[in-house]
């Protein structure tokens, strides 16, 4: 039976999925007027935090919802009467794509990774797996990742069963850090007190975020206030230095989604923590 792209949006919306229209081409729909440029102060993944209110299908991934009222609405209505294709947020669906573009990734994924479930795409295949990280694109020839400020198109419901995000996957976007042959000492940023960056040590890092998600974890009430008091707090103490990775970034995002929060509040709140602290 064929269906229409709003249709198919409202499926997925009622399964948790959070949804928007794609134009042909697979792209989002552009920002209205009101947006153009950031004007208005932009959503999560913008270069400037704010609330944007906008009722209509603005700023990509971030327009994603799981809401039936919005997706009816007479502000999205244009657009899904243009859509050519439905997109979701990976990442506010608790998931992650590992979208291989080619017959060559496809085949290091078979070689490499976990079985799970596998979607066919265009020209080679999404694997999802359940869990949430950092998106990256171009972690290696042909292969990019799509879960937190991300969307990829909906193409089916595909095939296997869900397997838990491992640590291969998570290990593909951590940025190899840079060796430096001197001085042996590392020095805190400008603003820092000087000496020695204690961050770099392994050990300190890993207690810090371990502490964060306990944390975070642990919070009965005020869990929004929660989340982002722990990001300053992070931020603070490592986001000078170049010690955090997006490894590091979305194990703290997903303590807070285990608590309720939704990826846009979780990108609102570390991107105001960073705004505060100018970084």
């Amino acid at each position: 039976m064929t269906t229409t792209p709003l249709l198919t949006a409202l499926a997925l919306a009622s399964d948790g999925m959070p949804v928007l229209p794609l134009r042909a081409g697979k792209g989002p729909f552009g920002n209205c007027r009101t947006c153009a440029r950031n004007a208005c102060g932009g959503r999560p993944n913008m270069k400037h935090a704010g609330a944007c209110a906008c009722s209509r299908p603005c700023h990509a991934w971030a327009a994603a919802t799981t809401d039936p009222t919005v997706l009816r609405s007479p502000d999205w209505a244009r657009a899904w009467r243009e859509a050519a294709a439905v997109a979701y947020h990976p990442g506010g669906a608790g998931l992650t794509v590992v979208d291989l573009d080619n017959a060559a990734a496809v085949a290091w994924a078979r070689e490499t990774l976990p079985v799970t479930r596998t979607v066919e795409s265009t020209r080679g295949e999404h694997w999802i797996y359940q869990g949430v990280m950092m998106s990256s694109n171009a972690v290696r020839p042909g292969v990019d990742i799509k879960s937190a400020l991300s969307y990829a198109r909906w193409l089916g419901h595909g095939t296997g069963t869900l397997a838990a995000l491992p640590e291969v996957v998570r290990a593909l976007a951590v940025k190899k850090p840079t060796v430096r042959s001197a001085p042996p000492i590392l020095t805190v940023p400008a603003g820092g007190a000087g000496g020695e960056c204690r961050h770099r040590t392994p050990t300190y890092l890993e207690r810090g975020i371990a502490m964060a998600e306990q944390q975070i974890t642990e919070a009965r009430s005020a869990v929004h206030a929660t989340v982002y008091r722990t990001f300053l707090a992070v931020l603070s103490t490592h986001g000078r230095c170049g010690c955090l990775t997006d490894a590091h970034v979305a194990r703290l995002f997903t303590a807070a989604q285990a608590k309720g929060e939704s990826a846009r509040h979780c990108t609102d709140a570390w991107t105001n923590a960073r705004t505060r602290l100018g970084l």
